[in-house]
């Protein structure tokens, strides 16, 4: 098998189960966290303040990946940008906004949302392991992708990649986006997302807390952690029960 039809068929294998990631990350990453919790001696940071402040830094990274994913969703044409699985979808292609600087601003997202969780650890070579798998494992679907654009949009793809990076933004290429946000479309797709993240790192702050003789639950934490699980079940019964977040026709 040639290695481009090789790593299509791994890209296309991966696109279809790239749920599969956080996984792994959140299982091995947990595991990790309650073992530093458990020592806290081999924590480089030693004061409470400093802790806080870095997972403090961890929750803002992430956050920031969490809003690169809404200003992405929120300025992408309609049928694009969309959390399909099952197969390549794109009835137009993005060349405005966010997508004329980097070509794949959601991966970009979702590397930031998992670099916060990552941190989380306080293990440099999990760290770093995860940055590399990161990318070795959207190689091979960021492939599988432009070859399904370049075979639907032909020139126009292959005109707008060259000008346009895989992943590190050209932020003096900037077009300003042809579309108006749609909050809508960002509430119907990011929801998911945000109450993951928030559920994530309520999680590590419980379970790190309880194994200490002293526990001090982050209560502002907890109450955005309820705050975002509330929020995700109302916009999933307006989503389906009514017709308040859909685009007009």
């Amino acid at each position: 098998m040639a290695l481009t039809e090789q790593m299509q068929g791994q890209g296309t294998w991966l696109f279809k189960h790239r749920g599969v990631l956080p996984l792994i990350i959140f299982v091995i990453g947990a595991g990790l966290f309650l073992k530093n919790e458990s020592n806290p001696e081999n924590w480089i940071l030693k004061e409470e303040l400093q802790h806080y402040l870095y997972e403090l830094s961890c929750l803002i990274i992430s956050f920031l990946g969490f809003f690169i994913r809404v200003y992405t969703v929120g300025y992408s044409r309609p049928n694009t940008s969309g959390r399909n699985t099952k197969q390549q979808v794109a009835d137009e292609l993005n060349t405005s906004g966010i997508y004329s600087i980097v070509r794949n601003p959601l991966y970009v997202g979702n590397f930031f949302m998992w670099l916060g969780i990552a941190m989380l650890t306080g293990n440099f070579w999990f760290i770093i392991a995860f940055i590399l798998f990161y990318f070795l494992y959207y190689e091979r679907i960021i492939f599988t992708e432009e070859e399904f654009l370049k075979n639907k949009f032909g020139d126009t793809y292959l005109n707008w990649a060259k000008k346009t990076p895989i992943i590190i933004p050209r932020f003096s290429s900037f077009v300003k986006s042809e579309y108006s946000f749609n909050w809508k479309k960002v509430l119907r797709q990011e929801k998911n997302g945000f109450a993951a993240l928030m559920i994530i790192f309520c999680l590590f702050d419980i379970a790190g807390e309880l194994i200490k003789e002293q526990p001090n639950i982050n209560v502002i934490l907890q109450s955005f952690g309820i705050f975002s699980v509330l929020t995700y079940f109302v916009l999933k019964f307006i989503k389906y029960k009514t017709e308040l977040l859909q685009d007009p026709v």
